[in-house]
C-alpha cells in the first residue's frame, strides 16, 4: 500500500508530521487549509480508520501505526479544545 505522510500546525504554531498507511487522507484534506479543530479531528479519525481499515483487508490486521497515530492527533487535540475557535492547518503532503 503506498504510505503518505502530511506535515500539519497545530493552534499554538508546533508542527508535525502525521503518519498514514493509505493515501485516503488525500481525500479529506486539502494542503495549505485551516481546519476548526474538531473538524480536523473528525476528519482525522475517518481517514485512518478508513486506512486502518484497508490494510487489515489486504493483510488480516489494523494498522497499528494509523491508530496510534489518531491517539496522537486526539491527545493533542484535547489540549487545545478550551482555545477560542482552535484550528489546525494542513500544511503539505509528503509523499
Amino acid at each position: 500500500m503506498p504510505e503518505i505522510r502530511f506535515q500539519i500546525q497545530w493552534p499554538d504554531g508546533n508542527q508535525e508530521i502525521c503518519y498514514s498507511p493509505s493515501l485516503v487522507v488525500k481525500n479529506y484534506f486539502t494542503p495549505d487549509t485551516s481546519y476548526p479543530l474538531t473538524d480536523f479531528v473528525e476528519r482525522s479519525r475517518t481517514a485512518l480508520t478508513t486506512a486502518s481499515d484497508r490494510v487489515q483487508a489486504k493483510y488480516g490486521m489494523p494498522c497499528g501505526l494509523a491508530l496510534g497515530q489518531l491517539r496522537q492527533i486526539e491527545a493533542t487535540a484535547s489540549r487545545f479544545a478550551e482555545l477560542p475557535e482552535p484550528a489546525v492547518t494542513v500544511l503539505q503532503f509528503l509523499e
